[in-house]
């Protein structure tokens, strides 16, 4: 497919960040150093320039950075002909080069010295991720980096602990087991959390001993790059991680659908999944890991503190914009405490700091984009249309940029489209329960399950509803434990396979036997 060229959007969305600069444009609140939500349009106020500077906006193939074939605004954008010259390299860098050859003591020191170079850009890294998507940069540089520096130490310590097995055969056989790298891995990533899904998804490849062709979301390319650029600093041989920027109908189809790629791994909606999936069966049949998307249930029951119930929820479904597969976007709460959790979740999205992400205090930035942006209000739109209850929020921030009010409904019902679609934007939709067997039943009543969040004091209630949801992570008072050993994925349609921890390795591994036969064995 032809490459798209939409010099506009790109300049906008690549250049400088994605949401962030075309989100708050020139004027924003000024005089204000935090705007709390309401629902009066914002005040002007200057933006907050940062200081780090942008110097990897090229692809990267077989350890340079070039211009794509098709170059547009300032970052390049990589189509179906930059796939094949990236997959190319990768395939090099694997059938020749020394990445698989080399001991998995060496690949976990390069692992662990690009950890280090992280570490040592946390800042500069988080001021890209601010930009590129306009999370609060104190969640950036707080919160997402240091687990970013976590897991890719988690997965160095992996590299030299992948062992194979010997098997028992029932006759004069010696049987082996090897665990071998799966070859070149095609990699797709989405804007929301561009950084930790870049770790999630290059930290247990390389660590296999895999070579790489990643394809960053559109919206937000800056900080793979600059991270590719740390890494080449670390000492990872040319052609082993290779970074195309570009678009899902272009570059992404082309990396599905190579016949040289052995592997694909995506995080995206499940609409898309179900693509990918398509064009990696029709080319060379590679096997396929899906990340996908989510309408996870928080469930509140009526023995719970509702002060903390409350806030939990909150951060369930408003961290990140409401921009995260596994948000608590249908909170049930028991009828005995409904109207009391109401009230309180309404104050509470009322007292959300919305703003400039670069300020400190600010918990929420604008939406992704200008099509995210429309999406979410669509949405809202939807709730009111169906009788929900709007119990606040409901329009933009302004007159300018996408910040969306946090939103809170009441009354919401199972058919509505708030209570079944992934809105991935700062809209709480709050349903009323009776009992745990109502509530496992309308929890699980979904074609995704990602994930679910138990807010209770007793724990056979709590081990009830673990064993009964159908997803892959359930939270108990608690929400968004991210741990770089914890496993992560869905059930039904929220995804294959699972991400972070000892599962996520295989995914990257061939798994080979090898027979040989004993010629009068002392023993079997």
């Amino acid at each position: 497919m032809a490459a798209r060229r939409i010099s506009s959007l790109l300049s906008r969305s690549l250049s400088v960040s994605s949401a962030f600069s075309l989100s708050l444009g020139k004027n924003f609140n000024r005089g204000k150093s935090i705007h709390r939500f309401s629902t009066a349009a914002a005040a002007v106020e200057e933006l907050i320039t940062p200081t780090v500077q942008i110097n990897y906006t090229q692809l990267l193939i077989n350890g340079q950075f070039v211009d794509a074939a098709s170059v547009i605004a300032n970052v390049a954008e990589g189509d179906a002909e930059d796939i094949n010259r990236a997959v190319s390299a990768a395939r090099k860098a694997f059938d020749e080069g020394p990445w698989p050859r080399m001991s998995p003591y060496e690949r976990s020191r390069i692992l662990l010295r690009f950890a280090d170079l992280a570490e040592k850009h946390n800042d500069e890294l988080a001021a890209l991720e601010t930009w590129n998507n306009g999370k609060p940069y104190e969640q950036a540089a707080k919160a997402e980096l240091p687990l970013f520096v976590r897991l890719f130490r988690y997965y160095a310590g992996w590299a030299d602990k992948i062992h194979g097995l010997t098997v028992q055969a029932d006759g004069p056989h010696h049987v082996q087991i090897l665990h071998e790298p799966i070859g070149v891995a095609g990699q797709i990533i989405p804007w929301n959390f561009p950084l930790m899904m870049f770790a999630w998804k290059v930290g247990p490849a390389l660590a296999c001993g895999n070579t790489i062709v990643l394809k960053t979301a559109e919206q937000t390319p800056l900080t793979a790059l600059f991270a590719a650029k740390l890494f080449h600093e670390a000492g990872l041989p040319p052609g082993v991680l290779n970074i195309v920027s570009g678009y899902g109908p272009t570059a992404g189809a082309a990396l599905a659908s190579h016949m040289d790629v052995d592997k694909i791994a995506f995080t995206g909606s499940t609409d898309t999944g179900k693509i990918v999936q398509e064009l990696a069966a029709k080319s060379n049949l590679k096997p396929v890991t899906l990340e996908l998307g989510g309408k996870s249930p928080f469930i509140v029951c009526e023995d719970a503190d509702i002060d903390q119930a409350v806030e939990l929820a909150h951060f369930a479904l408003f961290f990140n914009q409401g921009q995260c597969c596994c948000a608590g976007s249908r909170t049930f709460v028991h009828e005995s405490v409904y109207d009391e959790f109401i009230e309180k979740a309404k104050a509470r999205a009322l007292s959300r700091t919305v703003g400039d992400p670069f300020k400190k205090g600010i918990e929420q930035g604008p939406q992704i984009d200008p099509e995210q942006f429309a999406k979410v209000l669509r949405y809202i739109k939807s709730g009111v249309e169906s009788n929900a209850t709007l119990e606040c929020g409901g329009g933009r921030i302004g007159s300018k940029g996408y910040f969306v009010q946090p939103t809170v409904f009441s009354n919401v019902q199972d058919d509505m489209l708030i209570a079944k679609d992934e809105i991935f934007g700062p809209v709480q939709s709050i349903l009323k329960y009776k009992d745990l067997d109502e509530v496992i039943r309308r929890a699980n009543s979904t074609r995704y399950g990602l994930a679910a969040g138990v807010f209770t004091k007793n724990i056979n209630t709590a081990n009830t509803l673990t064993r009964a949801l159908r997803v892959g992570t359930v939270w108990v008072n608690c929400f968004d434990v991210f741990d770089a050993a914890i496993p992560f994925g869905g059930y039904k349609m929220s995804g294959v396979g699972r991400e972070k921890g000892i599962y996520n390795l295989n995914n990257y591994l061939q798994v080979k036997a090898v027979i040989t036969p004993l010629r009068n064995p002392a023993w079997l």
